[in-house]
């Protein structure tokens, strides 16, 4: 059961961090964007703030962050640290910059200002020929090729993992494909399928069912238990998709 250690009004900064367990705080957010910006900026500080050093993992999801600490660590001073990092990225955000209205921020965009840049850049070959790329072409009103030129044509982002292992929730899909779940789940979607559902895009690292629409497959291992990080695509990874 969480328990409140600090609470903050509504708006770019958390709207609670809970204790969650023994050695662990919740970071809610009002929404994808701000838990974008907020795993940025804890990414960030963790690499020379001595408090947030004691974190050992950090697990963003739709609308929180999980932050994992050293069993022993007092979760009042980490909350209290996680809140001030928090803040002092909300005002970078917040600072007047060329070609950028003060305050705002796209909600599938790059990190915003002040905190780490995207990690680094996976490139991953795709052959376009899933079974739902004909039907994900009408529903655009576009030709498949127009699809596949928009799916290749961004750079995405990892937003957070989830579903199973290696699967990852990349942000970015141009708005144009932005295409409902299919009403009726596959029994199994092949390991390597690569697909779009809503405002997101995923590559399924293993054989399951699913309701994504599959537009093509890709070869690449995503998760491997055999690798230091077992994990391909992490939280921060950029990614791009390459037409073979």
């Amino acid at each position: 059961m969480s328990e409140q250690v600090s609470e903050g009004a509504p708006g770019p900064g958390p709207t609670r961090v809970v204790r969650f367990g023994a050695a662990a705080l919740l970071v809610e957010l009002a929404d994808l964007a701000n838990v974008r910006r907020a795993d940025a900026a804890l990414r960030a500080a963790r690499r020379h703030d001595e408090l947030l050093a004691l974190v050992e993992d950090q697990v963003p999801a739709a609308e929180s962050v999980l932050v994992r600490v050293r069993p022993g660590t007092d979760l009042r001073a980490v909350a209290a640290r996680v809140r001030a990092v928090l803040a002092d990225a909300s005002r970078a955000d917040d600072a007047p910059d060329e070609g950028r209205v003060p305050g705002s921020a796209a909600s599938d965009g790059p990190a915003s200002a002040g905190v780490a840049p995207p990690g680094a850049l996976v490139v991953l070959p795709v052959t376009y020929d899933g079974p739902d790329l004909a039907e994900l072409a009408e529903l655009t009103g576009r030709t498949v090729e127009e699809v596949v030129a928009r799916h290749t044509a961004v750079t995405y982002t990892v937003a957070f993992g989830g579903f199973m292992p290696g699967f990852a929730y990349l942000v970015g899909l141009d708005p144009v494909l932005h295409v409902p779940r299919r009403a009726t789940p596959r029994e199994r979607v092949p390991a390597g399928a690569v697909a779009v559902a809503d405002r997101f895009a995923a590559v399924y690292p293993a054989a399951t069912p699913g309701g994504w629409r599959l537009l093509g497959t890709c070869a690449t291992v995503l998760f491997d238990v055999h690798r230091d990080e077992p994990a391909l695509l992490t939280p921060g990874t950029s990614v791009r998709f390459e037409a073979r």
